[in-house]
């Protein structure tokens, strides 16, 4: 999987990612992590999403690398509860 920062602004990020199902689930981690504003575009299913987020706290790349630790350990509780059963 690619991630590229596309543009980065004080307040804001965007993104180019080619995975629609990871973009999907991080923005669903970030606007839960009350980030003020991510959602992604894609043009054409050939095409990479465009994620953009957006932060009056500037805390962005932090809230970014937090929101991927819950979403690893909510898939890691997920594992064991599977491997239960």
């Amino acid at each position: 999987m690619e991630v590229e920062i596309v543009k980065e602004d004080k307040g804001s990020v965007e993104l180019k990612i080619d995975n629609v199902t990871i973009a999907e689930i991080l923005r669903n981690y970030l606007n839960e992590q009350g980030i003020e504003f991510a959602a992604w575009k894609r043009e054409h299913p050939s095409k990479p999403v465009i994620f953009r987020i957006e932060s009056k706290s500037g805390t962005i790349k932090k809230a970014v690398s937090d929101a991927i630790s819950t979403i690893k350990k909510d898939l890691e509780k997920f594992e064991k509860g599977v491997k239960k059963k």
